[in-house]
């Protein structure tokens, strides 16, 4: 087996690490891996390539077990690379780098699309509250601000990695009145708020919302107080397999994002649970903003058949799980 590329590796590690963050982020930094992983293979030797491939994609697969974005991007270049009918490794190696070129464009012009459509949703004297950063939700606040719309964006700190502070600083920077706040706030600040707008890791077929741990916490007080919770989600996070059964596992990370090494040596009978998604049922969703349209919860079926071509079986229950990463 040919040995792969260091920065094959670097960018695995780095996905691995939550160095690459954010499911399209992470989803075309895979892709990238793998054009570099077949512009970088010396060999002539068809199956030794095809192999290689392979191994490469089970490296990439096995850094975050929720990020649907990851193994539905993975699939859209192997599938292309399996499916060609070329018998030499140029040209099959050019049918990896044009698959990944066209998933990288594909992602992007989804997320400018979606900021268009989702910008619409904002009006003027809005207040509007964000948890942990969504690349689609930035983009849509953007694209509103570029209209001269004013609003204000209450941003969440996202506990224990505090990626809402990443929102924060990408909003104030162009202008935007932004106010960074605990996540122990939602509670009081809901009754100011006017929209909620959130990202997503994963859609299943029943439009469930797979996103940042706290999600269902602010849907379920949204719900509470009547206010609309919009999910900002290119179409490549749904869920294919949810379709036929399979389940969404919900990885955990390592206690010491919650914890100190040292604290948790004073206290080693602690124990210390760190999930870093949560589960969000369709019933709180009002709305999921997508490149090809503004869609209910439970249209997400719909959406998925005509995307992977995959019949349903009426999945009401069980389409996503919480559960430890194996």
């Amino acid at each position: 087996m040919k040995k792969i590329p260091v920065d094959v590796l670097s960018i695995v590690k780095d996905i691995k690490d939550m160095k690459i963050r954010g499911a399209g982020r992470i989803a075309r930094a895979a892709v990238k891996a793998l054009k570099i992983a077949a512009e970088k293979y010396n060999g002539r030797d068809v199956g030794e390539f095809l192999k290689y491939m392979e191994e490469i994609a089970t490296l990439l697969l096995r850094t975050r077990p929720t990020a649907v974005s990851l193994p539905n991007a993975v699939s859209f270049v192997m599938t292309r690379l399996k499916k060609s009918s070329a018998t030499n490794v140029d040209y099959l190696k050019t049918e990896v780098v044009n698959a990944a070129n066209e998933f990288i464009h594909s992602s992007l012009k989804a997320l400018e699309i979606i900021g268009e459509i989702g910008s619409k949703l904002i009006e003027n004297g809005d207040t509007i509250l964000t948890h942990c950063h969504s690349s689609a939700v930035v983009t849509i606040l953007k694209k509103a601000k570029a209209r001269d719309k004013e609003f204000k964006v209450f941003v969440d700190e996202t506990r224990p990695r505090y990626q809402g502070r990443i929102t924060y600083k990408e909003l104030s920077s162009i202008g935007i009145d932004a106010t960074l706040i605990p996540d122990s706030t939602i509670g009081l600040i809901m009754r100011k708020i006017d929209k909620v707008l959130v990202g997503a890791d994963a859609i299943a077929s029943n439009g469930a919302v797979v996103n940042k741990i706290g999600t269902s916490q602010v849907a379920l007080v949204a719900y509470k107080h009547s206010i609309p919770f919009y999910v900002a989600a290119e179409t490549y996070k749904f869920s294919p397999m949810t379709l036929i059964g399979e389940l969404i596992v919900i990885e955990e990370r390592a206690p010491t994002e919650v914890v100190s090494k040292e604290w948790l040596s004073k206290h080693p009978k602690i124990k210390v649970m760190n999930p870093v998604f949560d589960i969000t049922p369709p019933e709180y969703i009002s709305a999921i903003i997508t490149e090809i349209g503004i869609i209910p919860p439970h249209a997400a079926s719909l959406i998925l058949t005509e995307i992977f071509g995959i019949k349903g079986y009426g999945l009401e229950e069980g389409a996503v799980e919480e559960s430890e990463q194996v």
